[in-house]
């Protein structure tokens, strides 16, 4: 099963790399300023609770209509409340997921943001836990 203290993150750990304050254009390029405004640690940007805060990577395309890809790292955090409309990552009859977590009239479904999936309404006889709540999913740019 899932080793939660080997994926928790190092709250002790510090890395500070530089942050410029001029944005960066998507659009027509302009003249680089090249001045740093400020240090930024990742840790500090992307994790609000160390002790409580895990790293999982996507396998799979169910969520890449918000944005999660399969290969991405999602930065899940135990601490934070799930609620309606949170995507969360959840056990369900032993298998892990990240879905959308949607609750009508008292009960409970995980929805895919994939067309191509179908939602699952979480039942009485499943297994059913909610690991975290889905703070970010970092993927590589191809």
């Amino acid at each position: 099963m899932f080793d939660l203290d080997a994926a928790s993150a190092n709250p002790l750990s510090k890395l500070s790399l530089q942050l410029y304050s001029t944005p960066v254009r998507a659009g027509f390029p302009s003249p680089a300023e090249d001045y740093i405004d400020k240090r930024l640690d990742l840790n500090e940007e992307l994790i609000t609770h160390p002790a409580a805060t895990f790293f999982l990577r996507v396998d799979g395309d169910s969520m890449c209509d918000a944005g999660i890809l399969n290969g991405d790292l999602l930065v899940v955090d135990r601490a934070v409340e799930p609620r309606n409309h949170h995507i969360v990552v959840c056990v369900v009859s032993g298998e892990f997921t990240v879905k959308r977590l949607r609750k009508v009239g008292g009960r409970v479904y995980l929805i895919p943001a994939n067309g191509e999936y179908n939602p699952i309404e979480v039942t009485e006889d499943m297994d059913f836990v909610v690991w975290g709540v889905v703070m970010h999913a970092i993927h590589t740019v191809s």
